[in-house]
């Protein structure tokens, strides 16, 4: 049986970076999970920020360099995604959206994602819903229930009986990423694509048909 390909997109600045450590934890979950079911997983981590330059290159060119070009389809071929971003002025980073913009817009449909998102205070944890959600189903990729936000003050929080703490947060939006995964299972490398040219009906013939 061939391995999971889980992968992880970080779009932190800093380093170390909350973003990066809340994205190693839903990694290493979401590895348990798969594990435990007797998947063996190959976990990629994609870091943004040492791809800025080779992103801003790109959206200017439109060719991509090496890096980022490996980068684009280790997430195109991957099984599993994992997406993180920092919350700047309640959305998410130029530099995740800018990434997410150089892949094609087919690229990730049906594709299980678990999106995330760190920032200092609880106030912009909406943006996982009115941003980072949208762009991935805009994408059309199938994006877990459970979306994981980190405040400055989650870390090392219980919750409370309405809440999750962060560390409940995680497993489950993990085990709903790996249950997808699993669902899926591994995939194969893509099959070369037919030579056959696909029959394109103009539309006017359409709408003429539809007269008869």
């Amino acid at each position: 049986m061939s391995a999971y390909r889980l992968v992880v997109v970080t779009a932190g600045l800093s380093k170390p970076s909350s973003t990066r450590l809340l994205a190693d934890r839903l990694a290493e979950s979401t590895v348990r999970r798969l594990g435990s079911s007797g998947g063996a997983v190959d976990v990629t981590v994609i870091e943004l920020r040492d791809l800025a330059t080779d992103i801003a290159h790109n959206l200017v060119t439109g060719f991509p360099g090496a890096q980022l070009r490996a980068a684009v389809e280790a997430v195109t071929r991957a099984d599993g995604l994992i997406a993180v971003t920092p919350i700047f002025t309640a959305s998410y980073s130029g530099l995740f959206k800018s990434f997410f913009d150089v892949i094609d817009h087919d690229a990730l449909a049906g594709k299980p994602v678990l999106i995330a998102a760190t920032g200092g205070t609880p106030r912009h944890s909406l943006a996982l819903e009115h941003a980072v959600r949208p762009l991935f189903g805009y994408l059309r990729s199938v994006v877990v229930p459970t979306a994981v936000y980190a405040a400055t003050d989650d870390w090392g929080a219980t919750g409370d009986r309405h809440t999750d703490g962060l560390p409940g947060r995680i497993d489950r939006a993990a085990g709903e990423l790996a249950a997808l995964v699993a669902g899926r299972g591994p995939s194969e490398e893509p099959a070369a694509a037919s030579a056959e040219p696909v029959a394109v009906v103009p539309f006017a013939e359409q709408l003429a048909a539809l007269r008869v």
